[in-house]
């Protein structure tokens, strides 16, 4: 049976009001009535119901994490960046996974308010998520993380995602490309808009023409990168050069490259964006743009620390921090 305040109560002979004191640090109580029940507590084996605490004291200290893809090394980065700083501030994480379905996200966000967790940073399955954007004022502070709907009232942190692929894109150019593709995932998230700007951008100061044919946006798996590019290489018309809208795209690009027997970057140059860590092994080498994804994940969680130091009142007139950071080029083997 679960050892409660109650029984500590009981065998110390005083009141609850006075263990709940001694427990939680609070005045009220001797010092030596102090350690004579956290003693008895450490007897009686006592663990502090966390949701109780929070009841009565409007504060759980946890977060709730829900990002799109666990299986996808850039989103476990951007969780160890919230983790630690989290960690670091006296707060612990539940982490959710959606596996880019709508549903489980919008199911997720309820039970994490139903769990009473202090705040919530969302890595959105789309820029159509519709759980917060119906809600412009939710009873929590939230953070959009790596992706944000447009004018969307909530904080976020972000990738210059324009800067990214327009450095993709130039960098291309300048190597000798003229045919670019541009392969991603979904167009219904921003990040994709926006990386896809910078590519329009970059392309268009070179006065080079956009092929419809080589502009493809599907999935964010592997197989959908490898499946492409072979259908691409089959068809005798393929580009010069490919920016693949993640690095796990990119992965299955190569695979379907070096498959068809052609070069890389020889026959066709490959560019990722994210820089996940096994994009540096020297049997991949792919060049990239990386984001800062442990300082995102960090950002995130100092932005929440920052409201929850405000006033509910103060907090609701302020305007939300929105923080978008320098995404990098990381040449390597590909391009």
């Amino acid at each position: 049976m679960t050892t409660t305040i109650k029984d500590i109560a009981k065998s110390a002979g005083i009141s609850y009001s006075a263990v709940s004191r001694a427990l939680n640090g609070l005045k009220g109580v001797s010092e030596e009535t102090r350690q004579r029940v956290k003693q008895i507590a450490e007897e009686m084996e006592y663990t502090p119901n966390a949701v109780a605490r929070g009841l009565v004291q409007k504060q759980t200290g946890t977060l709730g994490l829900i990002i799109p893809d666990i299986t996808n090394p850039f989103y476990p980065e951007l969780a160890r960046g919230v983790e630690e700083r989290a960690s670091l501030a006296g707060y612990n994480t539940f982490l959710c996974n959606t596996n880019y379905d709508l549903a489980k996200e919008e199911s997720y966000l309820h039970n994490l308010l139903e769990k009473r967790v202090d705040g919530i940073i969302l890595a959105p399955v789309s820029s159509q998520t519709n759980f917060l954007e119906q809600r412009k004022q939710m009873p929590i502070p939230c953070v959009y993380l790596g992706n944000a709907p447009e004018n969307t009232p909530y904080s976020f942190v972000i990738t210059d995602n324009i800067r990214g692929g327009y450095l993709a894109t130039r960098t291309l150019i300048e190597r000798g490309s003229v045919s670019i593709g541009f392969i991603s995932g979904s167009d219904e998230e921003s990040s994709v808009g926006a990386r896809f700007t910078g590519f329009e951008e970059a392309m268009s100061r070179y006065s080079l023409e956009i092929k419809e044919k080589y502009i493809r946006r599907e999935n964010w798996k592997l197989k959908s990168g490898y499946e492409i590019i072979k259908q691409m290489i089959d068809s005798g018309d393929y580009p010069e050069a490919v920016i693949a809208g993640n690095d796990i795209l990119a992965m299955g690009i190569l695979q379907g490259i070096k498959e068809k027997g052609l070069r890389i970057p020889e026959d066709i140059a490959v560019i990722g964006f994210d820089d996940i860590p096994s994009a540096s092994w020297p049997e991949i080498n792919l060049s990239t743009v990386r984001q800062p994804k442990i300082r995102m994940g960090e950002s995130a969680v100092e932005i929440l620390i920052e409201r929850f130091q405000l006033s509910s009142k103060k907090a609701k007139s302020l305007k939300p921090p929105k923080i978008i950071l320098d995404p990098e080029l990381i040449l390597r083997g590909t391009c």
